[in-house]
């Protein structure tokens, strides 16, 4: 052994591979301190990048093909042109194929989109399904190809999330670079699709991350650059809308006017919210009580769409060029209303079908069309103390989209990429902020987080309350041949008495039960089969779960202020 110990060649790779150990930790477990972190930060950018380019190209080409035109930014005018019944056939068709992906691939027939990537980062340490995503991303591509009114940006973050996923599971990270990469991944996807490099990077540490650690900020920004470059590769240095050169404000005589735009595109948002989970219920009832197979859902979706269409081809795909309109100030009162009231059912109809597709892109369009409705009517009433009319369309944009995200901060400077203009920024950051603080008393702060709410996962309060949800009673008990555990007669006593705590239990169970019970511990037992006796597996001690609810909320909170 000391032969061994004093041969160079052998001392020299026990050196060389306690470096690498320390190197491989480093990354795991403090990878954004590290320069080898950002350089795959960069590699998931571009990665995300190019992922968000193909979804897009695949829409475009699937579009034209099946609709027939060269342009699809002017899809709804060429759509006026077919036939009736190819309006009608091709999102009938497009709904038949959604769901027998669903039907094959997922266990619940449920896409998945940006609700799932927030789950993910917030109980999963940054990962989401993979083979339900791929599914999803499918019924996606299918959905807005095929006249699904819905946006792209919900499938690309859950396409750029199953990227991070797997870098995630290669390097075996834990939590915190999990999130860190996810959060890469989403900047990366949203900047490529919508060449906003700030907006991007904000989104993901606003939305998907929920904090602003300072530790993931370098490489996220690395990551919404790459993402940013690919798209202007591709595309050019250019804005998705372009605006009149007359977006004017009559500052402080018109920002009231604003304020006021702000509470309608609250309340507009909050409509849009609660009519697609109201939809969603009324379609589950429907689905129950008749019977009817979830793959048939789509299906149905997509002939009540194809039905709007032919009379209102204006909600076939993401709505760039109404949204376009509204932005220039080319349509009449009645008909920003008329189809933003037309959109808000489409978007449901698409939703609770279980079609794919998300809601940025629909809540751009309805904002832009309520603006606009406003902006006609305050400029008519007003009109020697008001600027352009088109400077509404453009902060009701902003309102509602922020609203329906809960992204006040990234929305206001997606919208200023999106369409160019800073010159505006007063108005647009007034009505978003009247926007969002009324919604978000009104719903559970964003259509994400309502989503999952519904589902049982509690985001919306923060990690005080979902955190304990995270921690199974089985985890954090003592089992019964601990020497501290209690007897297994006190036990089946409780038990008995029905003062105890199934296995698969969550803190977020047991912690009111010590509240109202009084007991210093719990019993853990497993209910097996009918007819068969609970099987006692330990004890839950009142002194247990609150030390591991202490000890998340501190590394929680080490993160996010590291």
């Amino acid at each position: 052994m000391a032969n061994t110990d004093r041969n160079p060649a052998i001392r020299q790779l026990r050196e060389m591979r306690a470096v690498f150990d320390r190197g491989w930790q480093l990354l795991r477990h403090r990878g954004p301190s590290q320069i080898q972190f950002w350089f795959i930060a960069l590699m998931i950018g571009i990665a995300a990048g190019f992922a968000a380019l193909l979804f897009r190209r695949a829409i475009e080409w699937l579009q034209a093909t099946l609709y027939g035109t060269d342009d699809i930014t002017q899809l709804h005018t060429f759509a006026n042109s077919l036939d009736w019944f190819w309006v009608l056939i091709i999102p009938m068709g497009g709904g038949v194929t959604v769901g027998l992906i669903l039907y094959f691939f997922t266990d619940d027939g449920r896409v998945r989109a940006v609700a799932d990537v927030i789950e993910g980062a917030a109980l999963n340490d940054g990962r989401v399904e993979k083979k339900a995503g791929l599914a999803s991303a499918a019924s996606s591509l299918i959905t807005l190809s095929t006249g699904g009114s819905t946006g792209r940006e919900g499938p690309v973050v859950h396409i750029a999330a199953m990227i991070s996923s797997w870098v995630s599971n290669v390097l075996h990270a834990d939590g915190i670079t999990g999130r860190d990469l996810l959060g890469c991944a989403v900047a990366a996807a949203v900047s490529a699709s919508f060449n906003a490099p700030i907006a991007g990077a904000l989104f993901a540490l606003e939305v998907v991350l929920r904090h602003f650690a300072l530790h993931s900020f370098a490489p996220i920004v690395v990551a919404s650059a790459a993402g940013t470059v690919i798209n202007r590769l591709a595309f050019g240095d250019v804005t998705e809308f372009t605006l009149p050169g007359t977006t004017a404000l009559e500052f402080y005589l018109e920002l009231p006017a604003f304020l006021i735009l702000g509470l309608v595109c609250g309340l507009v948002s909050v409509i849009m919210i609660r009519g697609i989970f109201w939809a969603d219920d009324l379609e589950s009832r429907i689905q129950s009580r008749i019977g009817l197979p979830y793959w048939i859902r789509p299906m149905l979706a997509g002939a009540i769409l194809g039905g709007m269409a032919i009379f209102f081809p204006h909600i076939i795909g993401v709505g760039y060029e109404t949204t376009s309109l509204a932005l220039t100030g080319q349509l009449l009162l009645w008909q920003a209303v008329v189809y933003a009231v037309i959109k808000v059912l489409a978007v449901a109809v698409t939703m609770a079908g279980r079609m794919g597709g998300g809601m940025f892109s629909p809540s751009l369009m309805v904002g832009a069309l309520t603006g606009l409705a406003f902006g006609l009517i305050a400029t008519s009433l007003f009109p020697e103390q008001s600027g352009a009319f088109t400077l509404y369309a453009l902060a009701g944009m902003g309102a509602v989209a922020a609203a329906v995200l809960g992204a006040p901060i990234s929305t206001t400077l997606i919208v200023f990429e999106l369409t160019g203009d800073w010159q505006t920024g007063l108005a647009v950051m007034v009505s978003v902020s009247m926007s969002t603080a009324l919604a978000s008393r009104l719903v559970d702060r964003s259509f994400f987080l309502t989503q999952l709410e519904r589902r049982g996962v509690h985001l919306a309060a923060g990690p005080q309350a979902y955190l304990l949800a995270m921690f199974r009673v089985a985890q954090v008990m003592r089992p019964m041949d601990d020497p501290q555990a209690p007897s297994e007669a006190t036990c089946w006593e409780m038990v008995e008495t029905g003062v105890y705590l199934n296995a698969s239990a969550t803190l977020e169970t047991a912690l009111p039960m010590f509240e109202t019970s009084g007991v210093a511990f719990l019993p853990v037992v497993a209910i097996r089969g009918e007819g068969q006796p609970p099987e006692l597996r330990g004890a839950l001690f009142h002194v247990d779960a609150l030390k591991a609810y202490n000890r998340a909320l501190a590394a929680t909170a080490e993160e996010e202020h590291s």
